[in-house]
């Protein structure tokens, strides 16, 4: 499209957005307006409703108060539609029963049927009911008065009105039912944003904390054995809290952000668990005491922000377990970068499994489901599988599949 064709475009859609901002009693304030004054026009004297065919009445200024009746209570169809309909029913079986002649202004009946459908809250069945009641000593009126109608006549004049009405309670139902599902919508959402902040914190508090417990049990044990080598763990115990502050920062201000702005922000990107950043858990673990070995292979490629995270959390949940269940037991870190997926292979040694072990080799699975379960949950999220159990020849193994997605792509 042409920048011209654009710009005309824009130029008929801009009357049409300003429309549609409006206040709704200013739009029915229209409507009411535009169908009073075409109740006036000749040729459109007979598209209308009509019922009774009594014998024609000259105009007069009291047809013309009653067609305005039936007209301009429609600039409060959707604020009061129970009034409207009963000004607007009443000004129409005057009408009909005074015998005036049919103008277009009588459709007035009709979107005001619609509106009560459409928008009345309360005691619906309640009016439905008064309005069938006053058509039908309507229809007694009219016949009293000469009307040549039948009961069939009049029974075919009800059924139309009966369809706008079931008309408006068809679009009020369907306006209900997208509202619910609107409000589910949002429910479903702020629990999945819930459970993934609560992932996020368990996946940080946890690492940190467990590492920091460690670090603190094994200087407490160095200041009676070793009191010259106490202080590095005393050390340790303070850059491990360093970490979870800054990785705690980092998580509070993703969360504050939205969109762009959280991913723009360099300190911020330089604070991000990524697979870049493995290297420092990998050494954390070690200086709490937890021998572990890590290695890559393949080339390793920026991935999208979900993936790196996803990958990051493996490893940190992983070697967690592995200080708080195999504290001693070499852990082995294994990273494969590959074309279509990152594969992730955590495995710490142990002794075989018993029966009698076997509880204690499963319970980095069975803790309360934030730990590995959340792992799942989120491998799960972007495409990719997860896998944790006891090995047969002894110790734990956790196996994580992510689809790769490059940022290149």
């Amino acid at each position: 499209m042409s920048p011209q064709a654009q710009w005309s475009r824009a130029r008929l859609r801009a009357p049409l957005d300003w429309w549609e901002e409006q206040d709704a009693f200013l739009k029915d304030g229209v409507l009411a307006l535009v169908l009073a004054s075409l109740a006036f026009v000749p040729t459109l004297s007979n598209i209308g409703a009509q019922i009774g065919d009594l014998p024609e009445r000259p105009a007069s200024a009291l047809s013309v108060g009653l067609v305005l009746a039936q007209t301009l209570p429609l600039a409060a169809r959707r604020r009061w539609p129970a009034g409207c309909l009963a000004v607007a029913a009443g000004a129409f079986a005057a009408y009909e029963a005074l015998g005036f002649a049919t103008t277009f202004g009588s459709l007035g009946l009709y979107l005001a049927l619609y509106s009560a459908g459409a928008h009345q809250v309360r005691f619906r069945r309640g009016l439905a009911g008064v309005v069938s009641a006053g058509y039908a000593v309507l229809a007694l009126v009219l016949d009293r008065l000469g009307s040549p109608q039948g009961i069939a006549d009049y029974l075919a004049f009800y059924l139309a009105l009966a369809a706008f009405w079931t008309v408006g309670s068809i679009v009020r139902t369907r306006r209900a039912e997208q509202t619910q599902r609107r409000r589910l919508a949002a429910e479903v959402a702020t629990a999945a944003e819930r459970a993934r902040i609560a992932r996020e914190l368990h996946d940080v508090v946890t690492h940190h904390v467990t590492a920091m417990v460690v670090q603190a049990d094994a200087a407490q044990f160095l200041l009676a054995s070793a009191p010259d080598k106490a202080g590095e763990g005393l050390s340790a115990v303070s850059d491990t809290g360093r970490r979870a502050l800054t990785e705690l920062r980092y998580l509070l201000g993703v969360l504050e952000a939205t969109g762009e702005s959280a991913s723009a922000d360099p300190a911020r990107g330089d604070r991000a668990p990524t697979l870049g950043r493995l290297g420092d858990l990998v050494e954390q673990a070690r200086r709490s005491g937890q021998p572990v070995e890590f290695s890559e292979q393949g080339e390793r490629r920026a991935q999208s922000v979900d993936v790196e995270l996803a990958a990051y959390r493996v490893v940190q949940e992983a070697l967690t377990n592995a200080m708080k269940y195999a504290a001693g037991q070499t852990t082995r870190v294994l990273v494969r970068h590959g074309e279509e997926r990152v594969e992730i292979k955590v495995t710490t040694e142990g002794p075989t499994a018993s029966p009698a072990a076997a509880p204690a080799v499963r319970r980095p699975d069975a803790a309360g489901g934030r730990g590995l379960a959340g792992l799942r949950a989120r491998a799960r999220l972007v495409g990719g599988e997860l896998e944790a159990g006891p090995r047969p020849e002894g110790g734990f193994e956790v196996h994580a599949t992510i689809p790769s997605k490059p940022l290149s792509e």
